[in-house]
């Protein structure tokens, strides 16, 4: 209980003008001022005011030394508290590193033993080179027929031309790979008021050997100004790019220019 709430209880204060005129005719008295009333009975009510007073300091005094003794005793229980947990924190790091020490001295020990030394080769005895070629030549002179006669070899060679005969003619039957590409054309107007149907009809107009053209669209570029996008097939031996491009250019009225979007080999 704190010192104002041990004054709220204590009517002493509430008092005061009763204690403040005792006190007033006390010093009358000292000062020689005659009284109505008995100046005993105005030093009790003094020295009454007094002890009560008192009293109620000392009873604060208490008060406040119990509230001061009520919170040591819980921070010592939250220190108590706290030095438990950090020793309990202390004996798990040391058993964590005992572990480690223990891993690095197996680690250690591992790494200091010699490897095991691999298994030599069998190697296969060597054989004598003198034997070995003197078989070699022993079977040569076997394979040398010395009644062998002319008509074997006219024979082999009537085969070997027969088959290169047989070999030029398939050949010459095969269909030989044309080389072809997928071309993306971009082909831009002068402003927005060309007209791209005559502009798309005028691009198709454009035939020639090794040409196919495929599927278009007008694709937006900006101002109201649209672009043809049209594909095509082209035999790379017959049709390049510059060919087509110049060929396109020449419809001045319609086209601007001509650009090549993308290209693919097939």
């Amino acid at each position: 209980m704190s010192g104002l709430q041990a004054l709220a209880h204590d009517k002493v204060w509430f008092d005061k003008s009763k204690y403040d005129e005792a006190e007033r005719r006390f010093f009358e008295v000292q000062s020689g001022v005659p009284q109505e009333t008995d100046a005993s009975a105005i030093l009790q009510d003094i020295a009454k005011a007094r002890q009560t007073v008192q009293q109620s300091l000392a009873g604060s005094q208490n008060a406040n030394k119990s509230e001061d003794q009520s919170e040591l005793i819980s921070r010592l229980k939250n220190l108590e508290q706290d030095n438990k947990n950090l020793h309990k924190v202390v004996d798990d790091l040391r058993a964590m590193l005992s572990k480690l020490e223990s891993r690095m001295t197996l680690l250690e020990k591992t790494q200091s033993r010699p490897p095991k030394p691999a298994p030599a080769p069998q190697t296969a005895p060597a054989s004598n080179p003198k034997v070995a070629v003197k078989e070699e030549e022993e079977e040569e002179d076997d394979d040398v027929d010395l009644f062998a006669s002319d008509e074997e070899d006219e024979e082999a060679e009537r085969i070997k031309a027969q088959r290169v005969q047989e070999y030029t003619a398939r050949k010459a039957t095969k269909p030989a790979l044309i080389a072809k590409s997928s071309i993306l054309l971009d082909v831009k107007p002068w402003d927005d008021e060309t007209d791209m149907a005559k502009l798309e009809e005028c691009v198709r107009s454009v035939q020639m050997d090794g040409l196919l053209w495929g599927a278009s669209k007008l694709v937006p570029v900006g101002y109201g100004i649209k672009k043809l996008q049209i594909s095509c097939v082209v035999e790379d031996d017959k049709v390049g790019t510059d060919i087509l491009e110049e060929e396109i250019t020449k419809f001045e009225d319609y086209v601007q220019s001509v650009d090549v979007a993308a290209f693919n080999k097939i």
